[in-house]
């Protein structure tokens, strides 16, 4: 068992458009639950739109249009959150990913809104979230803009394959589902490719041993979070489909990926791809124990992380 869920700000990311509004209602009520200040951060490129080829096209400045656009957030933060909340407004100019994660680098968590992109595009999109996530360092929540409050948000969803690499995501999964007073829905997903499906021996088997692999791992969190139902899940199907089918059903999904430069993580790019729900991308923190250890594991079954 770890102790690395941070205890900072709820940070989210302000683009200045109407939609982007719901993924700050999102950062918000999250901030409330867990009793946590809340910063909203707009990223802003030093070099404007302007061209000569329109010369009566004069957009405002990038910092101007920052401003504004953290304006309108705050204003609507108080206006349907109150003024209980501690709030704070950042502008940065520089990258995305390089601002994004500077402000983030105590934070509990990040949020972010999801984009509308199709096809190639979206997994494009997504990638980039995993890579924003490894350069955080904390769990980065990537959420619909199309997202409303509903009774689903008590319950969470996450992946695991019993390796050190989903040890964080387990631990924030617990996390949250005991935050807001909610149930978790442990997924293990994987059948053996080179086993038979239909042959009812190894398939029982392959039952068996994951059944035990979770009762081993969850032990230490379900000690520690008493409170919180735990429903255990085990598919035959890839770990990715188990997930998005898990989806519909829970108010988040959590999945593990890789820390580092260019983290690359399939199940959870393609996953996260096809997800409707938020999905909260939480990067191990990986140590050279954790990394003998995984590479240890034989095993058959496929990460779900």
């Amino acid at each position: 068992m770890t102790a690395w869920n941070r205890t900072g700000s709820v940070v989210v990311e302000v683009d200045g458009s109407a939609e982007n509004l719901r993924v700050v209602d999102y950062a918000a009520v999250e901030a409330l639950q867990s009793g946590a200040g809340l910063v909203l951060v707009a990223p802003y490129s030093a070099h404007g739109s302007y061209s000569p080829m329109v010369p009566a096209y004069a957009p405002k400045p990038p910092a101007e249009l920052a401003d504004a656009a953290l304006r309108v957030a705050v204003a609507h933060v108080r206006h349907h959150h109150g003024y209980g909340l501690e709030l704070a407004a950042i502008a940065g100019e520089g990258s995305r990913a390089r601002v994004l994660a500077h402000a983030a680098r105590t934070a509990r968590m990040l949020v972010v809104g999801r984009s509308r992109s199709r096809g190639p595009q979206r997994l494009v999109h997504t990638q980039a979230n995993l890579n924003l996530a490894a350069r955080a360092g904390c769990p980065v929540v990537v959420v619909p803009l199309s997202w409303k409050p509903s009774l689903l948000d008590r319950k969470v969803a996450v992946g695991i394959d019993g390796t050190p690499l989903s040890a964080e995501a387990l631990e924030f999964a617990f996390g949250v589902a005991s935050g807001r007073g909610g149930d978790l829905t442990v997924v293990h997903a994987g059948l053996p490719a080179e086993r038979p499906f239909n042959d009812e021996d190894v398939d029982g088997a392959w039952i068996s041993r994951a059944d035990y692999l979770l009762s081993e791992t969850l032990g230490p969190w379900t000690s520690r979070f008493p409170k919180v139902t735990v429903t255990r899940f085990l598919s035959s199907r890839p770990p990715a489909a188990a997930l998005v089918h898990e989806s519909s059903d829970v108010g988040l999904v959590v999945v593990g990926t890789h820390s580092g430069a260019l983290p690359v993580d399939p199940v959870a790019r393609r996953s996260m791809a096809a997800m409707t729900c938020p999905v909260a991308i939480v990067p191990h923190h990986s140590t050279e124990t954790g990394k003998t250890r995984a590479g240890r594991r034989g095993g058959s079954v496929v990460p779900a992380h």
